[in-house]
């Protein structure tokens, strides 16, 4: 049975996905793919946004500045915090060269900063002075577009920091935004879950809802890959939204018959609205991040989750890869910048038994089923699933409602301070059904404590 309140569903039953993941941690025998190295706890508000170039580190914050620091130690340089925005620092990024850092702001401004001094070289004002929510740097950094809160997407020229073109989509705010690795095309996301594809002349080359409830963030990985078919090539880009869903979508390299944006899949794992998501230098990993305070791991090509970091305390706002090294940045509006760094082997062997994991799992007998919920620390089941004959392919196959019908475990969830005060009074029943309990372990609700903690962070007066 689970603790917490009356109607959620129990958050260990064995759905597939999650089992396999638990399965292969085990296998894996408590060792971490990804390490925490450093943290970074400077700025004085929430972080919004985190971007490397090939040596330095670049964040931003509600609290108006944006910090630089050194991949080498990770020291903030010395001309550090950069100081101009009167409002809170929505979006930085670097050109490719890494030598201009772009920054946008609630102020209606993008300045565009000398990485190497800190000096301003331009500042841009957005139409209307409406708030600039996001700012991309063109492959090739002869662009630079900004989005703002009122609609309008502005191309940039880059050398001469000039208004080049204006659109705008037609409902809601421009909150995400990201160039194709190779065609002089971009694409854009808005608040009301619209994502629209612009080529450099600002024609809409595609427009679509993608999310329901709006898109947060949205990235390309730099790497083509082919569907070794028809030996077609093409990008992946990666969206998130308010809807808890990461979507893949594929674009072609060759348009030659016109422009196609194609949905692929969508990623499953977050409990709570997606803020972030980005693919790591080589293609092979994306990382998300999320209100629920966690950042998702994903093998990209086979889609499985290869770890979860839950070190953050209120939501991920932001996650970025370095260019050339497996090096990943989280912020958080817990005010904080965590930097962690991979490992080669464990990554490796993790895929190797994601691979591996199913086969195997429904190869596993009574036995071993019993041995992984001692280790589970879920010994007092044992017994029921014993009973049951559950062997591994049953087990991957459980659900809630075999689990209530067939096992008689109860499924609903209670204060744990009444229902320990149940068995106390040793009655073996359950408080909704009334029908025998054949174990009295308590297993807590980790999903309904997150969304009571969601509603407590979002009425915090």
């Amino acid at each position: 049975m689970n603790t917490g309140h009356q109607g959620c569903p129990p958050t260990w039953v064995s759905q597939s996905a999650e089992f396999r993941l638990a399965v292969r941690d085990i296998l894996l025998q408590g060792k971490n793919m990804v390490k925490l190295i450093h943290t970074l706890a400077d700025h004085g508000d929430d972080v919004n946004y985190c971007a490397f170039s090939s040596s330095l580190l670049a964040t931003c914050s509600l609290d108006k500045t944006i910090r630089l620091y050194s991949l080498s130690d990770f020291t903030e340089l010395p001309h550090s915090p950069l100081k101009f925005h009167t409002y809170a620092v929505h979006c930085c990024c670097f050109s490719p060269s890494g030598h201009i850092l772009a920054s946008c702001s609630t102020d209606g401004t993008t300045v565009l900063w000398n990485t190497q001094n800190g000096q301003t070289l331009a500042v841009l004002e957005q139409p209307r002075g409406s708030p600039v929510r996001v700012c991309r740097f063109s492959p090739d950094s002869t662009c630079l577009v900004s989005g703002a809160a009122d609609g309008t997407v502005v191309l940039w020229n880059a050398q001469s920091y000039k208004l080049h073109r204006c659109g705008s989509v037609k409902d809601g705010s421009l909150v995400a935004c990201a160039f194709s690795p190779s065609r002089n095309l971009f694409v854009t996301g808005s608040s009301c879950g619209d994502l629209t594809v612009w080529d450099d002349k600002m024609k809409c080359l595609h427009s679509e809802k993608a999310h329901d409830l709006g898109i947060t963030c949205c990235d390309f990985s730099s790497q083509p890959v082919s569907d070794g078919e028809q030996s077609l090539q093409f990008f992946r880009l990666a969206t998130c939204g308010q809807d808890c869903q990461i979507k893949i979508w594929v674009v072609p390299l060759s348009h030659i018959l016109g422009f196609e944006l194609k949905y692929k899949s969508t990623l499953s794992g977050h409990c709570a609205p997606i803020l972030a998501c980005a693919f790591s230098h080589n293609g092979q990993l994306l990382v998300s991040g999320s209100v629920d305070k966690s950042v998702i791991v994903y093998d990209i090509n086979t889609e499985n989750i290869l770890h979860t970091l839950t070190q953050h305390t209120r939501y991920v706002t932001t996650c970025a890869f370095a260019p050339n090294i497996l090096l990943l940045a989280t912020g958080s509006m817990d005010k904080t910048v965590n930097i962690w760094q991979f490992d080669l082997e464990m990554l490796c062997q993790a895929r190797s038994t994601e691979d591996q994991l199913k086969p195997f799992t429904e190869d596993w007998s009574e036995d071993d089923v019993s041995t992984w919920l001692c280790t589970q620390e879920l010994k007092d089941l044992v017994g029921v699933f014993k009973m049951n004959n559950i062997d591994g392919k049953e087990l991957l196959n459980l659900t809630k409602e075999s689990l209530a019908d067939d096992l008689k475990i109860d499924g609903y969830s209670y204060e744990k301070e009444a229902m320990e005060n149940w068995i106390s009074k040793k009655k073996r029943t359950s408080p909704m059904t009334n029908l025998v309990l054949p174990s009295v372990v308590l297993i807590p609700n980790r999903t309904l404590k997150m969304a009571i903690d969601r509603w407590l962070e979002t009425h915090k007066k």
